[in-house]
């Protein structure tokens, strides 16, 4: 997957999870209301340690409370953003259900427990981003 962009690789796992649903037959997102979310976490110097324990212990059981379905977790292997990013991919059942879903997330009192508890030496993450993607009807079978 070296010299794959992130999109790529996002576009890439969605068609896996899309195909693993509809029993091997792409279909675009579209038609169903099923949305991805691509987010990139950069994190503050020496985080992203501390950042992945709390996905890995933690924030993965809240979003499947919310109905925020994981997809896929990677860190990059190559400068500048190795040891310090994290780009996950979520679905959704929808646009207007992910609104809901992250709304409900971070009103949750275990989330805001453990996002406390996990900054108490000072905040993991400098930026956030998030874009949200659509399956195209020609996405490979892998």
């Amino acid at each position: 997957m070296k010299g794959m962009g992130a999109g790529a690789m996002a576009s890439a796992m969605a068609g896996v999870e899309a195909l693993a649903q509809t029993g091997g037959k792409a279909s675009a997102s579209s038609s169903t209301g099923v949305v991805y979310e691509l987010r990139v976490y950069h994190t503050y110097e020496g985080k992203l340690n501390d950042l992945l324990a709390r996905f890995r212990n933690h924030t993965r059981t809240i979003f499947n409370r919310h109905g925020i379905h994981s997809v896929v977790y990677w860190t990059p292997t190559d400068a500048p953003l190795a040891g310090k990013t994290l780009f996950y991919v979520l679905r959704h059942p929808s646009r207007a259900a992910a609104t809901a879903n992250w709304a409900a997330f971070h009103d949750d009192p275990e989330w805001k427990q453990v996002s406390a508890a996990s900054e108490v030496n000072g905040k993991l993450v400098e930026t956030v981003e998030s874009t949200f993607l659509q399956l195209t009807d020609f996405s490979p079978h892998l």
